[in-house]
């Protein structure tokens, strides 16, 4: 498959070439019939805001476009067949064109997916839904150098690193929309493809980028998309914005997800003040990415204001003060409007983040400025210990396994609830993977049972070395060898982390007692006290 075209049967390229086609007759009819009935007959254009006919007939053949590019996604080779609903399934299940091994061929006047007057159907539900009111404006242009209207409310969704290729997949809707509306918007088809080196994507094949300068072109990009937003935002209005950053680096040792600690950072230095983070539940759960694979579930919204221009400067012990002081009773506020416990991590970073960026910095002990993954951790500590009441210094892994097993225990959950968990606590699920901690496969994720530990585990070489895991391998020591060898491993594993082991015993046992009642099958009630 070289072309679009390829993506087509004959009899399909007939079809809708045909549609394509009709639609410039239908445009004059329609010119003609408002006309008719009274409409202004000047011969100003959509695209110069004209009202008269001749707009009004353009305006319902875009209309009429829309449905031969709605037409197209079923009517083409590379859609599937249904057998539970039997019909024909849309190409762009995912964000991808699709490899498919058969097709089903629908006749375009069946009334069935695949028929130009049901695509149609379909587009004028889209215009009824929208409703009625005020007339607004669309303009293209370069976020990065747009000038907003005073008293502009911002809301964006921005592209989420190198996950989609909008451009390069926009062009099989685009080499449809062309034949139908190249006289009606002249300016916007006068190309063969959709333009594409611009892009604000970390597509490293694109200008052959390269990985590195893929990723530095995106977070450069981008850090200027959000300066331009903070510096024309009015203080009147608070800005949103819709990000779901899923990324992994392998690092020299471990995995870690930087994106949304990084992500974070280029708002705040923007001069925005991030004042919460709300998760919004906005991806289907039937959608074909989401089975069998580990997908977002939500979106992520950031609310931000304009920092104030007399922003002090705070020390790390006051920043620790100020969140000690001001997160309990806003966690407070958030239980009592019943968010729930899977989204707490995510909406409570907004708490934290808002007393970390209210201010023009919070110094390190050597007066260092503060980063964002740094106050992450902060925040999410004060998070933990206002929740489960968890005490000593928990790593991230420790902490996301102490959370999900609050929740779910051993058995599996939704992989877009524990990215959520994993998010909040500045690492990814592949972090807690590489840790040994969870299984991770199908869009399930699941605590590693200790039956199922590698019994050749040794904490000495362990690159990726957690709280967690030293627990459970004692637990499976004293369990399966006796008092004598948990207390040989306890030696291996050091006692600068006795203290923290003994701590999460305490705490798993009392999370099993009180809520889940089932103690004995995460913890053995005696380490605790034999650590």
């Amino acid at each position: 498959m070289t072309t679009f075209g390829d993506l087509f049967t004959d009899r399909q390229l007939v079809a809708l070439n045909s549609f394509s086609s009709l639609v410039h007759e239908a445009r004059i009819q329609i010119e003609r019939d408002a006309i008719a009935s009274g409409l202004s007959a000047t011969d100003s254009s959509l695209r110069d805001t004209g009202k008269g006919a001749k707009a009004y007939a353009e305006a319902v053949s875009v209309y009429l476009a829309f449905a031969i590019d709605r037409t197209a996604n079923t009517l083409c080779s590379i859609s599937r067949w249904t057998p539970d609903r039997e019909q024909t399934v849309t190409a762009f299940a995912r964000q991808a064109i699709p490899m498919t091994w058969d097709f089903p061929e629908v006749n375009p006047f069946s009334g069935a997916a695949g028929d130009y007057l049901v695509s149609v159907g379909g587009v004028i539900k889209g215009l009824f839904g929208l409703g009625s009111g005020e007339s607004g404006t669309i303009i293209q242009h370069d976020a990065q150098t747009v000038s907003y209207n005073k008293n502009t409310v911002i809301s964006i969704d921005p592209p989420y690193y190198d996950n989609i290729g909008y451009a390069d997949l926009s062009d099989f809707f685009f080499c449809w929309l062309k034949p139908c509306l190249k006289e009606v918007f002249p300016e916007l088809f006068d190309v063969l493809a959709t333009p594409k080196s611009e892009e604000l994507v970390a597509t490293p094949y694109r200008g052959n980028r390269g990985k590195d300068a893929a990723e530095i072109f995106f977070l450069d990009g981008m850090s200027k998309v959000i300066k331009n937003m903070a510096e024309q935002t009015s203080s009147e209005y608070p800005a949103t914005i819709y990000y779901a950053f899923k990324q992994s680096e392998i690092k020299d040792e471990g995995i870690s997800s930087t994106g949304w600690a990084t992500f974070l950072q280029a708002v705040i230095e923007s001069g925005y003040a991030v004042v919460g983070t709300w998760p919004l539940r906005t991806e289907m759960a039937n959608r074909m990415i989401a089975s069998g694979t580990n997908a977002l579930a939500n979106s992520v919204v950031l609310v931000c204001r304009k920092k104030e221009v007399d922003a002090g400067i705070i020390s790390r012990a006051e920043f620790i003060r100020t969140l000690k002081r001001e997160l309990p009773p806003a966690i407070a506020e958030l239980q009592a409007a019943n968010i729930a416990p899977a989204d707490m991590p995510q909406s409570a970073i907004g708490l934290g983040m808002g007393v970390f960026s209210r201010y023009k910095a919070v110094l390190e002990s050597g007066d260092s400025p503060m980063s964002v993954k740094a106050a992450l951790q902060l925040i999410n500590r004060e998070l933990d210990e206002y929740l489960g009441g968890i005490e000593g210094e928990f790593d991230p892994d420790t902490r996301f396994a102490i959370t999900w097993f609050e929740q779910n225990g051993m058995t599996q959950g939704e992989y877009g609830t524990a990215n959520n968990i994993a998010t909040a606590r500045g690492i990814s699920v592949e972090s807690v993977k590489h840790a040994g901690i969870v299984d991770s496969a199908a869009g399930k994720v699941n605590l590693i049972k200790r039956e199922n530990l590698d019994p050749n585990w040794d904490p000495v070489t362990d690159t990726h070395l957690t709280i967690w895991e030293c627990c459970q391998h004692l637990i499976r020591k004293l369990e399966t060898e006796g008092q004598y060898s948990a207390a040989l491993l306890l030696k291996m594993i050091g006692p600068e982390k006795m203290d923290a082991v003994k701590d999460l015993a305490y705490c798993l046992y009392d999370i099993c007692s009180n809520k889940r009642k089932d103690s004995k099958e995460v913890v053995n009630p005696h380490l605790g006290v034999q650590v």
